[in-house]
Parts: structure tokens; sequence; C-alpha cells
């Protein structure tokens, strides 16, 4: 059973950072892509980044790009999405979640394991 834990949201004033956590559990982290989504108050969940196992590729939702970076750490079975210069309209829980291994996908339906999420709230 693979376990996913988000930690680091909270209140941050536009123009701010937060940088947010994801542990994993599961020996087979490392072969995995992972990925960051969100879902805002009255809208559909939608993806935000993803990294593939090797940390060799990555991809951005248009909307976060040059404003956020995800990175992961294999050997701690973590990983991270560092948000730069956060917009009101960044606002949502996050969550991460396990995709398929080798292949770096965006699709919501192609991850299988998520977390509980974690609250950003990006005041204006």
């Amino acid at each position: 059973q693979v376990q996913l834990v988000e930690s680091g949201g909270g209140l941050v004033q536009a123009g701010g950072s937060l940088r947010l956590s994801c542990a994993a559990s599961g020996r087979t982290f490392s072969s995995y892509t992972m990925g960051w989504f969100r879902q805002a108050p009255g809208k559909e969940r939608e993806f935000v980044a993803a990294i593939s196992w090797s940390s060799k590729n990555a991809a951005y939702a248009e909307s976060v790009k040059g404003r956020f970076t995800i990175s992961r750490d294999n050997a701690k079975n973590t990983v991270n999405l560092q948000m730069n210069s956060l917009k009101p309209e960044d606002t949502a829980v996050y969550y991460c979640a396990r995709g398929p291994s080798i292949v770096l996908v965006t699709t919501l339906r192609e991850y299988d394991y998520w977390g509980q999420g974690t609250q950003v709230t990006v005041s204006s």
C-alpha cells in the first residue's frame, strides 16, 4: 500500500512563496512519475506539475510555468513543489499523486494513489 502525506500549505500574501512537500511510503517510489494537482472551490481538480522517476523530465501547467518548480529526492521518498510569485488564483487544495512508472503524464486519471491534500490560500 502506498501512502502520500502532503505538508507545507498555509496562508500567504500575493507575491509570496510556499514550499509543499509530499512524503511517500513504499520502496518503489523511485520508479514512478510523481505529480501535483490542485482543486479550488467549485472547480475540478487540475494538473499543476509532474516529474519523471529520474528527475530528468518535468511538466507544468501553463498557469504556473516560470513560478513553480517540482523536484524529488528518491533517497528520502519525497517530492516537493516550490511555489513563487503566488497569486490569489493559486488558492486551492494541493494534492500529491503517484503516476505510472517510466512515462511522464499529466492526465489526472493516470494517477493511482493520492494524498489527502494541503490547503494553500493566497490573499490579495
